[in-house]
């Protein structure tokens, strides 16, 4: 029987569908790890660094699984809002009575994926978004100059959980009105000893904007570079 021939010698990457991409932290992980990325953002970003559909995620996911041109894909992310089930809003902006409505995309964002037949990740902050948490990550876990937990549902594979890294001690910045000094940035937000944008490039992995809301909301590329190996060294005969 021929085997596979591995990713990197003689074959075509696979590609990669980056939903709700942002300015491709997560993406540009994917490509480190072996995977060609095209994204797709409703806000325009001109920064990020793959092909790139400007328009609705599910509405482009939708249209991609009716043409069938879904089946260039061999896995899928996606990162869809969920400002309604995350820490800050249920807890100190609800409490104080902050802030609005906000978007919870998750469970139509998982229904189409379910629909593509591939394998996935939705991707969410650490709060009440309703996914399973197959994988938890954190910066320290990399090395990085961030926290950041994100949490990670997997569709249609699976992997092993990496063993959480203590914390090396607090995130720098102000709270409630005293500073504290650490080895972590805050990629989040303004003022407050906040971290300044080349501060927060070096932090995150991120080098191709130097938007700070992009980089506020960005996943670490290295999170995503580790997901993308685990899921190709469980597939070593996935197709492009």
């Amino acid at each position: 029987m021929t085997q596979p021939t591995p990713i990197g010698r003689g074959r075509a990457r696979p590609r990669l569908l980056d939903l709700f991409s942002c300015a491709g932290g997560a993406g540009k992980g994917y490509e480190d790890a072996g995977f060609e990325v095209d994204g797709c953002d409703l806000v325009p970003r001109p920064n990020y660094p793959f092909p790139y559909h400007h328009g609705d995620a599910l509405e482009y996911l939708a249209a991609l699984i009716t043409t069938g041109e879904i089946r260039r894909y061999a896995f899928v992310h996606a990162s869809p809002p969920c400002q309604d089930k995350c820490s800050l809003t249920v807890g100190t902006n609800r409490s104080q009575g902050w802030g609005g409505t906000h978007e919870d995309l998750v469970a139509p964002t998982r229904t189409l994926l379910d629909a593509t037949g591939l394998p996935y990740v939705i991707e969410q902050p650490n709060g009440r978004a309703e996914i399973r948490k197959d994988l938890s990550l954190c910066g320290e876990m990399f090395g990085l100059g961030v926290i950041r937990h994100r949490n990670f549902e997997l569709g249609g594979w699976i992997t092993e959980q990496p063993a959480h890294r203590p914390h090396r001690g607090r995130v720098r910045g102000y709270r409630h009105g005293r500073f504290y000094d650490g080895p972590y940035v805050a990629a989040y937000g303004n003022g407050g000893g906040k971290p300044t944008v080349s501060e927060l490039q070096a932090a995150m992995g991120i080098t191709w904007t130097d938007v700070r809301e992009e980089l506020t909301e960005a996943i670490p590329p290295a999170y995503t570079e580790f997901i993308g190996r685990a899921f190709l060294a469980a597939n070593v005969g996935v197709a492009a």
